[in-house]
């Protein structure tokens, strides 16, 4: 084993040594097998559980000159210690950025960066031994903004022979004849807005426990979503095959996209317990969450629209800046979907985006609940708001007009099928009274709306391969339980219910028999992960298909005994029922004994298969944003602003949200209820940003600091289901778990526009800026002449 780590603790002068296996570990035939000396006669007992922790980088850029660890080897506790040596290996979520080691290997890129990592028996310990590990740096020049990052005598944050500067990724994408389409615009609207970086703020903090066993297999347990994707790259990391390696998820507090990247803790824990032969474990502190990251990138928008005087959209044109931190995580994606996902749910005649991520000495981004979408959204809503106060449209009425229909193809090509956007529209507009009191309710008081759409999951999984992203294997029991085993992330989402209700409809059985098995890579068939919205389509479709052909054979043999056809059997409420004839009913249990005595032990797979035709175009990155099936919400929030000290509260919220069909009505309401709650946060609160005194370290990397709604922040949320019958989802299902985010932020926004006339186009709005925009706008009525002066700012003025 490569680099500085000790094997055991320090002999006492009593204890001898004894021959047991798993002190060292040497290779025979390729494969790994232990060998040495314990060094306590307590060590040929069960392995006891070790402690890690990382030592930090307190530098954002710098280059590690040397490293040394024989103090903390040499204390006593300690079992083992690594460093960037003993994990080499590049790695990343994307096969085509990877870009990370689990430990620093020459240069530092931010604070908070792992750069040692040791075990020892108890957490004092391992602190301790932190603190006598001295690293030598060699400090760089940092940038902790795009635009300073991209300047052409910048330092490479990646030093590339191939590939120069600090840009992580360029887009430029066009559709259909945009200069033309502006060249001709009757009005054309234009708009700065700058969305800025957020974290998840999950209540768990991420951990790992792995454990390297005696026969050479490593099991990991891991707060992660991503168990398949954790499980390759620890194999590739570790140098392991990836079938002497199991990955474990139990069940996790919260992720919303912070636990969707394979993070430092995984990687170490694992060499640590190869190293010391016993388990290892490692947990995050708060501080570590805020600079593990992941989060929402900060993003700089520029956006041009072209309309007719009706209103119809014409062009658009967006420029995105996109803060992506020190490295790629999901950004190469994130890049697109800044643009492709702005394609509806409206209709464009042209749209070019622009959008590049710039790589940065902070921590790095990645994917946050809306993956991509939600500031691009946030800048669009808003955008379209300032049209329809110029044109003097109702803000409603301008998005019904266009709205895509159903089973429509975006300007970008991305093919769309079930649509109750207009439906939201409608459901939002009675609820909240809107054409009674939309722009008529007292100064300090107004309303505003959005809309949005998200996809159901990514058309193609993560790394290109022709295998299904999702399998589903039931297992039926002559006792009446139905057992379910999938590999699908359950992070509180109610994934797990999703399948449950799924095989529950199909086979006739009660909630409470059927099991779930989850998130265990030797039992269960591979699911990609929770992200993307993705699950309960394509898991759900794999369940779906399952459930049905174990529900065939059960018709069939309760039809044999019945002497009827199989489609007149019924399978409900725990029973097998004859459709016509109420007196012929068993139960379940005994209709699962007529199948095994048929059929055989009774068990059945589905899977998702990615569709490959008819989905998007064919242009380089026509695949990114493409979905099988999108959601759709449309939201209208009402807001108080306190013109004394800028205070804005949101009384309530209306969100309707287009789900497909509502397995689960109570999962689908809570998952709005979350969005909006996320939304709000984003939008008046949230900013995962660093001080402004070029240290590189985060301004609020805890809870009490970092600010975010309590209960009494939180508004009246009135949550509205919509089903429009998604044919590519079970029992016409797609997502509810992501895409009702997107408009509460803009719809709060324009709230407070039509409250008291000022526009905010910086997020988060807070109390400062907007009381700003008032002194603002009081110096600009002060300058109007008394005759063109009006109650608020002019629509032109305003957009």
């Amino acid at each position: 084993m490569a680099g500085n780590h000790k094997s055991g603790a320090k002999q006492a002068p009593e204890q001898q040594p004894l021959r047991v296996v798993g002190t060292r570990h040497r290779r025979v035939d390729g494969m790994p097998r232990l060998t040495g000396e314990a060094k306590y006669a307590d060590d040929i007992m069960l392995p006891r559980m070790l402690h890690g922790k990382i030592l930090r980088s307190p530098h954002a850029h710098a280059r590690i000159k040397s490293i040394d660890t024989r103090e903390a080897e040499a204390l006593d506790g300690v079992y083992g210690v690594i460093t960037g040596k003993d994990l080499p290996v590049k790695y990343g979520i994307l096969p085509w950025t990877q870009d990370e080691t689990a430990l620093a290997v020459d240069r530092v890129r931010h604070v908070g960066e792992a750069v040692a990592a040791v075990a020892a028996r108890d957490e004092e310990t391992a602190l301790e031994a932190l603190r006598r590990i001295k690293v030598e740096y060699e400090p760089l020049p940092a940038y902790f903004e795009p635009e300073d990052a991209l300047q052409p005598d910048a330092v490479p944050i990646h030093p590339n022979p191939k590939k120069k500067g600090n840009v992580s990724k360029h887009v430029l994408l066009e559709f259909g004849q945009v200069e033309e389409d502006f060249e001709n615009a009757e009005v054309v609207i234009e708009g700065e807005y700058f969305f800025q970086g957020t974290t998840h703020g999950a209540i768990e903090p991420h951990c790992a426990v792995a454990h390297y066993d005696a026969q050479g297999f490593l099991t990991v347990w891991s707060s992660t979503q991503i168990p398949h994707y954790l499980h390759r790259e620890l194999a590739r990391v570790l140098e392991l095959p990836q079938n002497r390696i199991r990955v474990i998820q139990p069940n996790v507090g919260g992720a919303f996209g912070g636990k969707s990247d394979p993070f430092d803790l995984e990687f170490c824990a694992a060499r640590l317990s190869m190293i010391t032969q016993r388990p290892v474990k490692i947990l995050y502190t708060r501080e570590e969450v805020f600079y593990a990251h992941r989060g929402r990138h900060p993003m700089k928008m520029r956006y041009r629209t072209a309309v007719d005087r009706s209103g119809r959209i014409r062009a658009l044109d967006a420029k995105i800046l996109i803060d992506g931190g020190a490295y790629s995580s999901y950004g190469l994606v994130t890049t697109y979907y800044s643009g492709q996902l702005l394609a509806a749910p409206y209709q464009l005649s042209s749209f070019r985006f622009e959008a590049t991520r710039a790589f940065t000495n902070k921590p790095a981004c990645g994917p946050k609940r809306g993956h991509g979408a939600v500031q691009p959204r946030f800048a669009m809503e808003v955008q379209l708001d300032k049209i329809a106060h110029a044109l003097g449209i109702d803000p409603i009425e301008l998005r019904r007009m266009n709205a895509l229909p159903p089973f429509a193809k975006t300007v970008n090509e991305m093919q769309t099928r079930s649509n109750g956007f207009l439906q939201c529209l409608d459901a939002v507009e009675k609820a909240s009274n809107w054409k009674q009191r939309y722009g008529k309710l007292p100064f300090g008081r107004g309303l505003g709306v959005a809309g949005s759409t998200y996809i159901s999951g990514t058309n193609y999984p993560i790394y290109p391969n022709d295998m299904p992203q999702s399998g589903v294997q039931i297992l039926l029991d002559r006792s009446g339980r139905v057992t379910i085993y999938s590999g699908i992330s359950e992070i509180g989402q109610g994934c797990n219910t999703v399948l449950a209700v799924v095989a529950a409809e199909q086979l006739g059985v009660e909630l409470g028999d059927i099991r779930v098995v989850a998130a265990d890579t030797d039992l269960t068939p591979v699911d990609l992960g929770a992200y993307s919205s993705r699950i309960t389509l394509m898991a759900g479709q794999a369940c779906f298909q399952a459930a049905e052909k174990l529900a065939a054979q059960i018709r069939q043999s309760v039809a044999k005994r019945w002497e009827c056809q199989p489609q007149e059997v019924v399978l409900g409420e725990g029973q097998a029922l004859h459709i016509s004839d109420t007196d012929k009913r068993v139960p379940i249990a005994q209709a699962f004994i007529w199948a095994e005595e048929d059929h055989g032990t009774l068990s059945a797979v589905g899977y998702w298969q990615t569709i490959k035709e008819g989905v998007h175009g064919e242009y380089r990155g026509a695949t990114i944003g493409a979905s099988p099936a999108y959601s759709y919400s449309a939201h209208v929030a009402e807001v108080t602003v306190d013109v004394e000290t800028g205070v804005v509260k949101v009384e309530k919220i209306w969100a309707a949200h287009d789900c497909g069909k509502a397995l689960s009505p109570v999962s689908v309401e809570g998952q709005i209820e979350g969005s909006v709650y996320m939304g709000l946060a984003e939008a008046l609160m949230e900013e995962h940003r660093v001080k402004a005194n070029d240290t590189g370290l985060l301004d609020a990397p805890n809870l009490l600091d970092y600010r975010m709604p309590t209960a009494l922040d939180t508004p009246d949320i009135e949550s509205i289901i919509i089903e429009s019958n998604e044919p590519m989802g079970p029992f016409g299902a797609k997502e509810a778990g992501e895409g009702p985010l997107h408009p509460a932020i803009p719809a709060i926004a324009n709230a407070i526009f039509d409250a008291i006339g000022v526009r905010v186009d910086e997020l988060p709005i807070t109390p400062a800026k907007v009381l700003a925009g008032l002194r603002a706008q009081q110096h600009q009525a002060a300058a109007t002449p008394k005759t063109a002066r009006k109650k608020t700012a002019s629509p032109v003025e305003s957009a």
